[in-house]
C-alpha cells in the first residue's frame, strides 16, 4: 500500500466543510472526484436539516445514512404497536416482526419496569483517619443537597431528583480509595448531563466541606477528587419482558414435534447460561433488536449495550440474558435487563426521524420506552434460537442477504429479478449468487 508523508493540521477545527474536505482530499483520498461526489451526495436538500445535522457533533463532512424500518404487529400488555427500528444488518428487523406476529396470537408479551434509579460516583482519595471521615460524611451529607438544589429544582418538580448519597470504602480495591455513591430518578429524561451536573457539585461541595470540617487534621482536609462521572452500570434501573404459552402451540411443523422443539429451545438457553463463548453471540442477537429501537429513538446504544453486558456478568460469570422453562405444559421465555433511556432532551428533540419514531410509539414515557425496547430484545431472541434449533440461522439470514450482495456485484434490476425468485428455491452463498450471474450474463 502506499503511503505518503503527512504533515500535522493545526486549526482544522476552525475550516470551513468545504475547506476540511479540500484538505482530506489533497491529504488522503487518492480518488478524490469520487470521494468528493459522495460525500456531497448525502447532504441534506433541504439547508436547515444539514445544519441541524453537522451541529450534532464535530468535524462534520457529510451524513451517514442507515435504514429506518418497521416492525409491526406488537402486542405489549394488550396494547398493539408497530416498533420504528434503525439498523443495516439483515433480517433484522424481519425476524423481530416474524416472533411478533408468532406471539401477537398467544397472548403477546408481558413487559414491567421495576425500577428507573439510575447512579453516579465521585471518586475521591483521603489518607486520613476512616471514622473522622464516616463523622464528616454524617455532618456534611445535608450540605451536598443544599448544593444541588438550584440545579435539581426542575427535576423535582417532575418527581425526581437526587435520591441519595452514601460514603462507601473502597480501600480493598485501592489504597485510600473511596467514593460518593449517588442515586437518581430523572423521570423521562435520559439524565446524564442531569446527573453529572450533580455530581461535579458534590466534587466541589465535599472539597469545600472538607477544608473547614474541625475535626481534620491539615493532611486530612486535602480530599483529592479523582473524577465526578455517571455510571453506565444500571443494575436497580430494571425492566423484565416475557411470554408464555402451551407447548403445544409453541412450533408446527411435521419436521419435530411440539416437546422436542420445546426441549431442544430449553437446551439451546442452558448452554448460553453456561457457555461464555455461545453467551456473547447469543446476547449480541439480543442487542441487535435492542440497539436497532433505542438508535431509532435518539437514545444512547453504546450506554445500554455497556450496562447489559456488565449486568450479563453480575453472577461472577458472562451468561445469557434471556431464560426459558416448561412446567406443566407451559413454555415460558423470559428476560430481565436494565435500561437507562429517556423520551425528552438531547436528539429526541432535535432529530426529525426520532420525533417521527417517538410519534409512531404514541409520544411514550420513559418507563413505556423501556418496555417497548426490552420487549424487541426478547422477540429478536427467540426467532434467533428457533431458527438455530430448527433450520439454521443462515437459510433466513441469507435470503435476507441476498439483496446487498447482488448490489455489491452491480446486477442490474433485470437480473435482481431473476435472481430473487431464482433463489426463493435455492442455497444463497457470495459464489452461488456469483455463478447465476455470471450466467445471466453470459
Amino acid at each position: 500500500m502506499y503511503y505518503q508523508m503527512i504533515t500535522p493540521i493545526t486549526g482544522f477545527s476552525k475550516l470551513k466543510k468545504e475547506e476540511k474536505i479540500d484538505w482530506l482530499l489533497k491529504t488522503y483520498l487518492q480518488d478524490s472526484e469520487n470521494s468528493e461526489k459522495v460525500l456531497k451526495q448525502y447532504w441534506n436538500e433541504n439547508d436547515a436539516v444539514q445544519q441541524l445535522h453537522e451541529e450534532f457533533t464535530e468535524n462534520t463532512l457529510s451524513n451517514f445514512y442507515l435504514p429506518f424500518g418497521i416492525a409491526p404487529n406488537f402486542l405489549i400488555n394488550g396494547k398493539l404497536m408497530a416498533i420504528p427500528m434503525t439498523t443495516e444488518e439483515s433480517s433484522v428487523i424481519a425476524a423481530a416482526s416474524k416472533a411478533a406476529k408468532f406471539w401477537q396470537t398467544r397472548g403477546g408479551f408481558k413487559v414491567e419496569v421495576q425500577n428507573t434509579i439510575k447512579n453516579g460516583q465521585v471518586h475521591f482519595i483521603y489518607n486520613g483517619d476512616h471514622e473522622k471521615l464516616n463523622q464528616f460524611f454524617k455532618a456534611s451529607k445535608s450540605a451536598f443537597f443544599d448544593a444541588v438544589s438550584s440545579i435539581t429544582k426542575n427535576m423535582r418538580k417532575r418527581g425526581g431528583g437526587v435520591l441519595e448519597i452514601e460514603l462507601l470504602d473502597k480501600t480493598d480495591l485501592v489504597d485510600d480509595y473511596f467514593q460518593l455513591h449517588c442515586t437518581f430518578e430523572t423521570k423521562d429524561s435520559m439524565g446524564a448531563n442531569f446527573i453529572n451536573s450533580c455530581l461535579e457539585k458534590f466534587a466541589d461541595t465535599l472539597k469545600e466541606e472538607a477544608a473547614k470540617f474541625q475535626d481534620f487534621n491539615v493532611e486530612e482536609k486535602q480530599v483529592e477528587v479523582i473524577m465526578s462521572i455517571l455510571s453506565n452500570f444500571v443494575p436497580e434501573c430494571l425492566v423484565k419482558v416475557e411470554v408464555s404459552c402451551p407447548v403445544s402451540e409453541l412450533y408446527d411443523d411435521n419436521h419435530i414435534s411440539h416437546d422436542a422443539f420445546a426441549d431442544n429451545f430449553l437446551t439451546a438457553i442452558k448452554i448460553a447460561e453456561v457457555e461464555p463463548y455461545r453467551a456473547v453471540t447469543h446476547n449480541k442477537g439480543i442487542m441487535n433488536g435492542i440497539d436497532a429501537v433505542v438508535l431509532a429513538t435518539g437514545n444512547d446504544f453504546r450506554a445500554v449495550e455497556a450496562g447489559i453486558h456488565a449486568y450479563a456478568c453480575k453472577d461472577g460469570s458472562y451468561s445469557s440474558l434471556t431464560h426459558a422453562s416448561v412446567e406443566n405444559g407451559i413454555f415460558k421465555f423470559w428476560m430481565e435487563i436494565p435500561l437507562a433511556l429517556g423520551t425528552v432532551g438531547g436528539l429526541t428533540n432535535l432529530h426529525p426521524l426520532v420525533k417521527v419514531a417517538l410519534e409512531i410509539l404514541q409520544k411514550p414515557s420513559a418507563r413505556e420506552l423501556m418496555e417497548i425496547v426490552a420487549v424487541v430484545g426478547l422477540a429478536q431472541n427467540f426467532a434467533a434460537v428457533k431458527s438455530l434449533v430448527t433450520n439454521g440461522i443462515q437459510q433466513g439470514h441469507m435470503k435476507m442477504h441476498l439483496m446487498n450482495i447482488l448490489n455489491s456485484q452491480n446486477a442490474t434490476p433485470g437480473e435482481k429479478e431473476e435472481l430473487l425468485h431464482y433463489f426463493k428455491k435455492h442455497t444463497v452463498t457470495h459464489s452461488s449468487v456469483a455463478e447465476q450471474l455470471e450466467r445471466i450474463r453470459n
